[in-house]
């Protein structure tokens, strides 16, 4: 599964048709305040948009761990400040940059379901 949170309903959508090309289950939300009130059932990936209305991309992350969601999660975002870049690698969050490119960020996601190598 995947969840994405993009403000840009054409972005949203267009990732949404992507990913479930792809085969996986999607589910979008145009804000953070929205996941959180959906509470849907969270297992995959989070694919968060930065500059959001309300939390921000890594504040909804925050809030999603505090809530004891430990998903790998995806910042995508335009030009991000060296702050945004530092925060999200405080993060463990790797970020792709819009424009998306190519499967750029199919890659990642993934990446980013990959289990972790047994020590």
């Amino acid at each position: 599964m995947v969840v994405i949170v993009d403000d840009d309903p054409a972005v949203r959508a267009s990732l949404q048709f992507a990913l479930e090309v792809e085969g996986y289950t999607v589910h979008a939300f145009a804000t953070g305040e929205e996941l959180l009130e959906a509470e849907p059932p969270l297992n995959g990936c989070l694919v968060l948009d930065f500059k959001i209305p309300g939390l921000n991309g890594l504040q909804l992350l925050d809030r999603l761990r505090a809530r004891g969601h430990e998903l790998p999660a995806i910042l995508i975002t335009s030009n991000p400040t060296p702050a945004t870049r530092e925060n999200a690698a405080r993060a463990g969050v790797p970020i792709i940059e819009k424009p998306l490119l190519g499967s750029t960020l199919s890659d990642a996601i993934r990446a980013a379901l990959q289990p972790y190598p047994k020590r």
